[in-house]
């Protein structure tokens, strides 16, 4: 089931949007709007690039069990 964990893992990690976003190369808009769930269908290459600049799994940060 997807469940969007992106702010909490960013947040624990202690990193800025921007940041994020230098290091996955997907905007800052975008990733406010994964945050807020107000897009919610991904690419595989955008959860890739993202769980990546996390060092998560993909799962672990978008499909974790509610």
């Amino acid at each position: 089931m997807y469940n969007n964990q992106l702010r909490k893992i960013r947040e624990e990690k202690g990193m800025t949007l921007e940041e994020l976003s230098n290091l996955s190369g997907v905007s800052v808009g975008y990733l406010c709007h994964l945050e807020r769930g107000s897009r919610k269908n991904p690419s595989m290459e955008v959860m890739e690039k993202i769980a990546k600049a996390l060092r998560r799994s993909i799962a672990e940060t978008f499909f974790k069990e509610m």
